[in-house]
């Protein structure tokens, strides 16, 4: 359980960082190296993903989908100084549920 949570972080973030590289250097003209670097670090995001047990890489992506929405909340705060309302926090929770019934009921 402890390797699946800090996969789905590292990746998350990797996965934003990188998206976010690109960004600085496409939308707000930054130099050319962080979109290299942006990719590189999503092309990592790829590989890191296939490290996760869960045997479907579709539920594995899909979970990560919603971890990644938590992530973006956060990194909002955090990077762009941009503070999630209450209805960004409840999106977040929810799509934790949705991850958490996603991997984690048992199936047959």
């Amino acid at each position: 359980m402890f390797t699946v949570i800090i996969l789905f972080l590292f990746a998350g973030l990797v996965e934003i960082g990188g998206g976010y590289l690109i960004w600085l250097w496409l939308r707000e003209g930054k130099p050319a190296y962080l979109g290299l670097f942006g990719g590189i670090a999503l092309a990592l995001y790829g590989v890191l993903a296939t490290f996760q047990s869960f045997p479907t890489f579709g539920r594995v992506y899909a979970a990560y989908g919603g971890v990644f929405i938590v992530l973006s909340v956060l990194w909002g705060w955090g990077i762009d100084k941009k503070m999630p309302d209450t209805y960004d926090w409840i999106g977040a929770f929810i799509c934790l549920i949705g991850v958490s019934v996603m991997l984690f009921v048992p199936r047959h």
